[in-house]
């Protein structure tokens, strides 16, 4: 009886699986992943995530806002950025992207691509703030931690050369 049920299995038509791009090995946040660290897997239809990458080549250019684990299919919503641009999608109009690095790193992992924050330090009295960018957009957390954080370019110079002397911090919007 097994045998004829191995038998009917064996030659039964297999459905075909979604092909999906999946990490290969743990990937961390703020990197392009190569080539060689992503790999197209058939996945059940119905465990396909939304907006899940087909090839490896929509992968090319772009940056992991998160994690991923070895075997965790690449979505849309995981990435930023495309060919072209250094770190990321070309920004909108007049937007410009500046690294961060923050004074607190507990903040960090509050953070995520697409949070709007404000971008402070310490102003020129003792304890008064100076807003240096307002309604920031966050493109990506890295190691560091180091905040990758887009605003209109004439804010950016701002921010950049404040986190070259000063302490900066983020408020979350």
């Amino acid at each position: 009886m097994l045998t004829v049920l191995a038998l009917a299995l064996a030659l039964a038509p297999q459905a075909r699986g979604t092909p999906v791009v999946v990490a290969v090995a743990d990937l961390p946040a703020g990197v392009t992943p190569a080539v060689a660290a992503l790999a197209v897997r058939e996945w059940p239809p119905g465990l396909v995530p939304s907006g899940a990458l087909v090839a490896v080549a929509d992968v090319a250019d772009r940056v992991l806002v998160g994690a991923a684990r070895a075997g965790e299919p690449l979505t849309d919503a995981r990435l930023t950025g495309g060919a072209g641009a250094p770190g990321g999608a070309p920004l909108p109009g007049d937007e410009a992207a500046v690294p961060v690095r923050l004074a607190d790193p507990d903040v960090a992992p509050l953070l995520v691509a697409g949070r709007r924050v404000d971008v402070v330090t310490l102003g020129e009295r003792a304890g008064e703030p100076l807003v240096l960018a307002s309604d920031a957009e966050v493109v990506t957390v890295l190691p560091g931690p180091l905040v990758l954080v887009a605003m209109p370019r004439g804010l950016a110079a701002r921010v950049a050369a404040a986190a070259l002397s000063d302490q900066v911090a983020v408020t979350l919007r």
